[in-house]
């Protein structure tokens, strides 16, 4: 849930506070926004990975108010709101409550739904539409301990009832019929928590056998995406979507660990948390963000104000409140302006787009939450320097003592390079690891060191499959050599390996 810093009180709440004031004033010319968003100009856009999709550098988050929806707000409108404004990049979900919905109503007020009398195929064809399911399993696993089996609003388990449910709410009769030539750009196994959600959505996803008693998420949607029939769940070799993707909030390493299991490339896009705290926590731009950026992904950031956490809210699942309550629609006080939390992720290396949920629009521009945030999207990827960003990181840190993201694992730091192994045979000796994680700088190298003296320097490379590094030495003269293998970040920080001895 996402919305705008009211800008009449942003400069004036900022400096009224004194531990802030400094900082402030440091970023006064980045905190107005006074301009209008000049609509005769395009609104930038960046290509989205490998899908070659130009897409709005902010895009219309499907919760706030189109999830729970306050008294007297028309989540239609501000759907036709951001279309209208320019924005390309919608996100709803099967767990986001009336979310789809709402995008049905609107889309066919908007001309974008097969079979209807205004339907405008190369209007639908230039936004980009991704839905997402929370299911694990397109056949069996039932019950499986911790692991998610039902979806919002239905009783189903299985993953192919979720993306038929999408389709029929947002171009069909909601009733489980959607005509032909609908489609989603891309669609999303949602928020990955565990190593066992991991272990599911990829059961049955090398060697698919449609007769397997169990067939995890994954293997269905490559059958949706491309037509086919491997899990004997597609007989009509359907393509529903033409994009694949998966999100998460937690840990890095689990989103490592679902991209580098890919051995097809299949997943074509990450949406993942993207704030200026996230280095207060295990951080998503140091360790997921360069590993899909290796693989060409389009990355999505999300929670670019922690859930409202940055303001009112408090840094828990649904602010502390119930129902529509936790819906902020006016962001006030003490605080860091919006327009800089926005321009902050959109700044991080690797970024594309910014989701951004909306509690309220307003038909003055100067009052619209949509107009705001949009205005602030407007920057380039180099758009803030180093230092400017180290700024809105400080005062992203004083916010409830920089504990807004309640979703995200704790701060781990620099490790060392990961189960490092070492093989002997007559000819060489071979070292092998699995990536280190980075903690509040990126990575730099790795080193080897044998016998107390470093041999070797490898520039560091995300590892972007489960096949580990590996340093090869044919000296091997010595049989009682000690090798040490260290990683260093941009910081000159080191962590090592236990010493490996033959």
């Amino acid at each position: 849930m996402e919305n705008n810093f009211n800008k009449r009180h942003s400069r004036r709440e900022l400096l009224k506070a004194s531990a802030l004031g400094t900082i402030g004033l440091m970023l006064a010319p980045y905190i107005a926004t006074a301009e209008k968003l000049n609509l005769s100009v395009p609104l930038q856009k960046r290509t989205f990975g490998r899908t070659g999709f130009k897409v709005t550098t902010m895009g219309l988050g499907g919760q706030a108010s189109l999830q729970w929806t306050p008294e007297g707000i028309d989540p239609v409108a501000i759907i036709v709101k951001a279309y209208e404004m320019g924005i390309n990049y919608f996100d709803t979900s099967n767990v986001y409550g009336t979310s789809q919905e709402y995008y049905g109503k609107a889309f066919r007020e908007l001309g974008l739904v097969p079979d209807t009398s205004n339907y405008d195929k190369k209007k639908r064809d230039a936004i980009f539409l991704t839905s997402k399911t929370h299911l694990r399993f397109a056949k069996g696993g039932d019950g499986r301990t911790g692991i998610r089996s039902v979806t919002n609003g239905s009783q189903t388990s299985m993953a192919l009832d979720d993306i038929k449910r999408s389709l029929s709410l947002v171009f069909g009769d909601g009733k489980g019929n959607y005509p032909k030539g609908a489609y989603f750009d891309m669609f999303m196994i949602h928020n990955i928590g565990s190593i066992g959600d991991i272990d599911a959505v990829y059961e049955g996803y090398e060697n698919t056998d449609p007769n397997a008693e169990t067939i995890g998420t994954f293997a269905l949607l490559r059958d949706y995406k491309n037509g086919t029939n491997s899990t004997g769940l597609n007989p009509q070799n359907e393509k529903l979507f033409r994009h694949i993707g998966f999100s998460g909030h937690n840990d890095p390493v689990l989103m490592m660990e679902m991209i580098q299991r890919d051995s097809e490339n299949l997943f074509d896009a990450v949406l993942l948390v993207c704030n200026a705290n996230d280095k207060q926590y295990a951080n998503m731009q140091y360790n997921v963000i360069p590993l899909a950026q290796a693989k060409n992904m389009g990355v999505i950031a999300m929670k670019v104000f922690s859930d409202g956490a940055m303001y009112t809210n408090q840094a828990v699942w649904g602010g502390g409140k119930s129902g529509t309550d936790h819906v902020v629609q006016e962001v006030s006080g003490e605080g860091v302006p919006a327009n800089l939390l926005i321009r902050y992720s959109l700044t991080v290396p690797g970024i594309h787009t910014a989701i951004i949920g909306i509690g309220k629009i307003n038909d003055d521009a100067d009052k619209c939450q949509i107009i705001y945030n949009l205005q602030a999207a407007q920057v380039k990827p180099n758009g803030l320097s180093d230092t400017e960003r180290g700024k809105i990181e400080l005062l992203a840190s004083k916010v409830k003592d920089g504990k807004t993201n309640f979703f995200q694992k704790g701060f781990v730091g620099l490790t060392a390079p990961r189960d490092a192994k070492i093989a002997v045979d007559d000819k060489k000796i071979a070292i092998t690891w699995h990536t280190s994680l980075a903690g509040d700088a990126p990575i730099d190298r790795y080193e080897i060191w044998r016998d107390g003296v470093k041999i070797a320097e490898i520039p560091f490379k995300a590892q972007i499959t489960k096949t580990p590094y590996q340093f090869i030495d044919k000296d091997t003269k010595n049989s009682t050599k000690e090798y040490i293998v260290k990683t260093v970040d941009k910081k000159q920080k080191v962590a090592q390996t236990e010493t490996l001895r033959i």
